[in-house]
């Protein structure tokens, strides 16, 4: 960012090394899918010296996409770590996957940085930015999460960094449009016969220099007076915002006074702003031309990361509380403190097994130390403690991930990142601490997977590998969450979305060697009676030696929803024996678990025992249980069984312009809109209870109505009865072990 010379201090083949956390920067990289987060990151790890050559998307060579599904489908599907060196400082580029299915890495990076640097392609349009880009910059900003903006693919035709940077403004700097302002500002050479003029260079609004790229190496000259004064208006505005985001009145007086700026001063303000989460630059950055060793603004980008970007020292830490919930003072950010560290990330490797990805917010983290491992349980569904929490584990080796390599580290201390092995059976958003002193830090929140996918192994000899690979996957991805449903009797593995779904299967397949086949998860349906009903149940048998004789006489009627399954005995005088009272009760249970017309569960009704006949010698406990079930099967041929479904209570939340068309998908959904409430960022919240076998792909669904836009909550609300058509669809194709459609 200033006058000076620049030299990279990375070097290719060895990991970048902290000795305290003000030499460090954490730097998450967000955007959309294809805005270009990757190939900047290449860029960036080129000019630092940590490569010596980059590679690129399209033929998988580059150092974050290094999973073998990244490299085939051209695509980042997880978070990567590429520490670099730039001016005395670590600087750990978090780079994060743009696919709304995989918001789970994204998070992960979001709680392991200390800035959020948005990446935003000139090429795309303006619209696509907001939608998919927007959500996130909220989340940030509602947590005081320091933000800047990159505008990459200005090296494409018909693209305008004015546009974009007004776009930006627009949309992440609607209360406070001075926020969002450009540092640089593009120079282009002259226009091809496409019309299109490339990036040749920038010119600093600060430093007020030329940085020209035109020969392959960065040169910097002052601009000419002529170049100069229609970049005037813009520096003074971006002097304006920093100053007043900074909050700097000695400088504002000075400025209004006329004085001249000192750089260092402004620099100095430009970092509190930033680190106030305040003042948002926007630059830009292309990748190197072949051969040379910078591509347009990757210096000038590293400056701002490390002379503009707060360290860990100025980014509050979450907060902390003893297992109990005792809150406890914030962690020290000084290597000597004791340890507070969290695992942001788990993997598995095929040779080294479970590496967890750590964040060390306080002390130092050494290899062979012991601590206490600490959780809230965030990748178990049923919420409860893992058995590996509260326990104290040996830490493995220390490494710093580098693409697929680990490289040894020695130590990290507070605000660093650092790989560890053999971490016991510690879990995403589990906390390290002393195992003296155990803590637990502040959980942070994982959206709820969605679009439900039932799995089932192939063959006998995959069905112990499904279940280890299953389990591996939802630890490595605390947004998959994994249900025995004991209704269906499927294994169901919930998923943000068939991106998701997609990668979970090739992983099962191909990591873990599972041969696994999916199918439609199935909807579990009840039965109740429509009316009141009698039945008779008589099992009489006789042959050789003890025979079986039970009849009994029972009343069915139904009960309102969320009553189960009650047992009433109004015998009389002794008809059924009381040992076997039971016994009946215990046969009509049985039978209203296996269901009646096609295997559906009997619920809601009363069943009262009302006579019966016994013998002697040839009743038994088994002969009233088959006579209980008789009588029921009997009273539901009597009368019309209803099947019920269970229905789900959703909040869709979209931008005001969908409204309408989400409302009517729902309605077509044979769903029943029960409100709306306007929300912040023009956005509506609609209210609705939907039949579930209608929504198990509403997730997908929506994200196409809305072009990504909208998001659903969803929870079951209660069974009611299905209009009669469906239910004979539905007993039809049970009955013939076929597919609902």
């Amino acid at each position: 960012m200033g006058d000076r010379t620049h030299a990279h201090t990375g070097a290719a083949g060895r990991a970048a090394t902290a000795g305290r956390p003000a030499s460090v920067r954490n730097v998450v990289l967000v955007g959309h899918s294809g805005s270009g987060k990757t190939t900047l990151v290449e860029a960036l790890a080129l000019t630092a010296g940590a490569l010596n050559r980059a590679g690129r998307v399209e033929d998988g060579s580059t150092v974050s996409d290094h999973d073998a599904i990244e490299q085939r489908r051209r695509r980042s599907v997880q978070l990567s770590l590429v520490p670099v060196e730039w001016d005395g400082c670590k600087v750990n580029l978090l780079d994060t996957p743009g696919h709304p299915d995989f918001v789970g890495e994204l998070r992960a990076g979001l709680r392991a940085a200390d800035v959020a640097l948005f990446v935003v392609s000139a090429a795309q349009e303006a619209d696509a930015v907001a939608e998919t880009t927007r959500a996130v910059w909220e989340e940030c900003a509602a947590v005081g999460m320091p933000r800047a903006i990159v505008v990459t693919h200005l090296d494409t035709a018909r693209t305008s960094f004015e546009e974009m940077t007004r776009v930006c403004g627009r949309i992440f700097g609607h209360d406070a449009p001075d926020a969002v302002l450009p540092l640089y500002l593009p120079v282009h050479g002259p226009e091809g016969p496409d019309g299109h003029a490339p990036l040749t260079g920038l010119t600093g609004l600060l430093t007020r220099r030329i940085l020209d790229y035109s020969s392959g190496e960065r040169r910097e000259a002052p601009p000419s007076g002529d170049r100069w004064e229609p970049l005037r208006e813009a520096r003074d505005r971006l002097i304006e915002g920093i100053i007043a985001e900074s909050e700097d009145e000695t400088l504002m007086d000075r400025y209004l006074g006329g004085g001249e700026m000192d750089l260092t001063t402004l620099v100095d303000d430009l970092e509190r702003a930033v680190a106030r989460g305040s003042f948002h630059p926007v630059l830009t950055a292309a990748p190197a031309a072949e051969g040379a060793r910078q591509g347009v603004g990757t210096v000038e980008l590293l400056d701002l990361v490390t002379r503009g970007f707060p360290s860990p020292e100025e980014h509050a830490p979450p907060a902390v509380m003893t297992p109990d919930g005792t809150p406890r003072p914030a962690p020290v950010r000084d290597p000597a403190a004791p340890l507070v560290a969290e695992v942001v990330k788990t993997s598995s490797d095929p040779y080294v097994g479970r590496v967890s990805l750590v964040r060390v917010f306080s002390g130092t983290l050494r290899p062979d130390d012991t601590v206490h491992v600490c959780g809230h349980g965030l990748t178990r569904p049923d919420g409860e403690a893992s058995p590996n929490h509260g326990s104290d584990v040996r830490v493995g080796a220390l490494s710093a991930p580098f693409g697929g390599q680990q490289r040894p580290l020695d130590r990290c201390v507070a605000g660093d990142l650092a790989c560890v092995s053999k971490l016991g059976g510690a879990e995403t958003g589990d906390t390290l601490s002393d195992d003296g002193d155990p803590l637990l830090m502040e959980p942070w929140v994982m959206p709820d997977p969605l679009l439900p996918l039932a799995v089932r192994a192939h063959g006998k000899a995959d069905e112990d590998k499904l279940s280890q690979g299953l389990a591996r996957l939802v630890a490595e991805d605390p947004t998959m969450r994994l249900e025995q449903n004991q209704d269906t009797h499927q294994v169901v593995l919930w998923c943000m979305g068939e991106a998701q779904t997609e990668v979970a299967l090739e992983r099962l397949r191909g990591r873990y060697g599972v041969q696994v086949d999916a199918e439609p998860p199935r909807v579990p349906l009840r039965e109740t009676f429509a009316s009141r009903t009698v039945g008779h149940g008589r099992h009489v048998k006789q042959s050789g030696g003890h025979g079986q004789y039970a009849v009994c006489e029972i009343e069915v009627e139904p009960l309102p929803p969320g009553s189960g399954v009650e047992f009433v005995d109004e015998v009389v005088g002794g008809s059924v024996p009381r040992q076997f009272v039971a016994s009946v009760e215990k046969g009509v249970r049985t039978q209203a678990a296996r269901g009646l017309a096609a295997g559906n569960p009997l619920v809601d009704v009363r069943v009262t025992l009302l006579d019966g006949k016994s013998h002697s010698v040839d009743s038994s406990d088994a002969a009233f249980q088959t006579a209980g079930a008789l009588a029921l099967r009997e009273a539901a041929a009597d009368t019309r069984v209803e099947l019920l479904e269970p229905v789900a209570r959703i909040g869709v939340l979209v931008p005001d312009d969908y409204v309408g068309a989400v409302m009517s998908d729902l309605a077509g959904r044979r769903g029943r809109v029960v409100g709306t409430e306007q929300s912040t960022g023009e956005r509506t919240l609609v209210r609705a209870e939907v039949p579930e076998i209608e929504i198990s792909r509403y997730t997908v669904d929506l994200r196409s109505l809305t072009h990504g836009t909208g998001r659903f909550d969803r929870a079951y609300a209660r069974h009611e009865p299905m209009p009669p058509h469906l239910a004979n669809r539905i007993r039809e194709a049970q009955e013939n072990g076929t597919k609902v459609s």
